[in-house]
């Protein structure tokens, strides 16, 4: 006869449910991947492929918090911009900084020297993606930083 299966407590009383895992990007992150048959970005994937909030991935692209909670604003010009730019620059980024997962540290945090020590995503929040597009393409050239 088996033993019965071990019962865990939890602090609700109700018995433990798994957690599912969010995706995070493995091997290269493809644009074309997180974006519909029109060309629009896919916000839901993109926030699930970098395991954020549609709030946090907003606030990431310089947009308000409450911009991805609505569909019709979700699709807007200047929402579908912000986050492919980001996207673009990740892109170019994620085969020198070891994955998606990095490259989207490196364009939130890493200070870039050329811009006065200001990073990617402060660089494409005031309107500046096409300048770290042009840097990151310099350096992928073999450009000094």
């Amino acid at each position: 006869m088996e033993p019965a299966p071990k019962k865990v407590a939890t602090p609700t009383g109700l018995p433990p449910t798994r957690k599912v895992a969010r995706s995070r990007p493995q091997g290269r992150l493809s644009i074309a991947s997180l974006m519909d048959e029109r060309g629009t970005v896919k916000v839901d994937d993109v926030a699930d492929a970098f395991a954020m909030s549609k709030a946090q991935l907003a606030e990431t692209a310089g947009l308000a918090r409450e911009v991805f909670q609505k569909a019709s604003r979700r699709g807007g010009p200047k929402a579908q911009t912000r986050v492919r730019e980001m996207l673009e620059i990740i892109s170019l980024v994620q085969a020198w900084a070891g994955g998606p997962a990095q490259a989207m540290a490196w364009y939130r945090a890493e200070p870039i020297p050329a811009f006065g020590g200001r990073t990617a995503e402060a660089l494409v929040k005031s309107g500046q993606a096409v300048a770290v597009r042009d840097y990151v393409d310099h350096l992928a050239t073999g450009g000094y930083a």
